[in-house]
């Protein structure tokens, strides 16, 4: 059986022993390319220890300046949170989570975004994501060990693969998350032209923004779509008498 691409992503872990526990439990379930969100800790002995035979995947996890670096390739980027709240982009249960990676068929790229210990992932690190996924711990002790959440999610992630299910031939290629942020960053220039933040709050209604284009799988032709949508409100404002486009 061949398993799907999937990637672990840690974002600012603090302890140097869950780096170790988080690369064992990648490596029970096939996971190779694990990544860390700077700034975090730096793997020590404990983590050596804690890894316990994941020793090669432990010294191969990169670091990475921020998330949007970290997920830049992927396909499908599931932020992972263990508190219920109002996100904007597609809210997943951990049972949904078979049904959605099933949508985005066995050949798609994914990310797995795990926050730190302290904090959780930030509003803005959960607008990047395509969904949300809640891990269905107790609301009076809600939050679980780094490496905890790691092995629910790709334990889960891997019951779906047993179906064998085969690639669509008619499928349409999904857009990376770099082609999804070239698509926001074109339309940011466009909101920027038309007077849209005049009101203020520029970098609340981006991250909306964000969360609304990102907060699901797109393809690459709608992100292109998309993109050329905003070229085209670019391209007529330049056209307009008088002061046209504010810069």
């Amino acid at each position: 059986m061949t398993l799907r691409e999937i990637t672990t992503v840690l974002v600012r872990t603090h302890t140097p022993g869950n780096l170790g526990s988080a690369a064992r439990v990648c490596k029970n379930f096939g996971v190779r390319d694990v990544r860390l969100v700077d700034p975090a800790a730096e793997a020590d002995e404990d983590s050596v220890r804690l890894a316990s035979g994941a020793d090669d995947v432990l010294g191969s996890i990169r670091r990475f300046p921020d998330l949007r670096e970290a997920v830049a390739e992927f396909d499908a980027v599931i932020a992972t949170s263990s508190l219920r709240g109002r996100e904007d982009q597609r809210s997943l249960e951990l049972g949904d989570l078979t049904g959605f990676l099933g949508e985005l068929g066995p050949a798609a790229r994914v990310a797995f975004v795990f926050g730190p210990e302290r904090s959780g992932l930030t509003e803005e690190e959960r607008s990047r994501a395509s969904a949300c996924l809640r891990l269905p711990s107790r609301p009076d002790f809600p939050t679980l060990n780094v490496s905890h959440a790691v092995a629910a999610v790709l334990a889960v992630a891997r019951m779906g693969e047993n179906g064998g299910a085969s690639t669509d031939p008619e499928r349409e290629e999904w857009a990376t998350a770099r082609e999804v942020e070239g698509t926001l960053e074109h339309w940011d220039r466009a909101l920027e032209a038309t007077g849209f933040y005049d009101t203020g709050h520029r970098d609340r209604s981006l991250r909306a923004w964000r969360k609304i284009v990102a907060g699901r799988p797109l393809t690459t032709r709608e992100a292109a779509i998309l993109r050329g949508v905003a070229n085209r409100v670019l391209v007529s404002l330049r056209r307009l008498p008088g002061d046209g486009w504010r810069r």
